[in-house]
């Protein structure tokens, strides 16, 4: 089970730190990977972390804005937000599975957190 936390509503230029607490089983084999569904639009690559956590990979909308980590330790996954803007709220849904910018390779998914941004 992934459990996404760290959502909510902010103005245009802070940072929001979101997590992916990860329970029920160890997801250190999986690549884990954040998406995110803005109303009315298909769900969208956001970043990944490969296993190990040696690689990372981000949609060029984050790139420089964006960083994704994990604590295996903690079984968490995280996604660091910093200089928001409007377009990126959205809802974000933390993924395991194949390390890849394609949806279907992932096979567990948390329920979301909602990230509001207004300017």
């Amino acid at each position: 089970q992934l459990q996404a936390s760290g959502g909510g509503s902010v103005q245009a230029g802070v940072s929001l730190r979101l997590s992916c607490a990860a329970s029920g089983r160890t997801f250190s084999s999986y690549s884990m990977a954040w998406f995110r569904q803005a109303p009315g639009k298909e769900r969208g690559f956001v970043a990944a972390i490969r296993r190990g956590g040696y690689r990372t990979f981000y949609a060029d909308s984050v790139k420089g804005r964006f960083t994704i980590s994990a604590d295996n330790a903690k079984n968490t996954v995280y996604l660091q937000m910093n200089s928001l803007k409007p377009e990126d709220t959205a809802v974000y849904y933390c993924a395991a599975g194949s390390y890849s910018t394609y949806i279907g390779t992932y096979r567990y998914w948390g329920q979301g957190t909602q990230v509001t941004v207004s300017s």
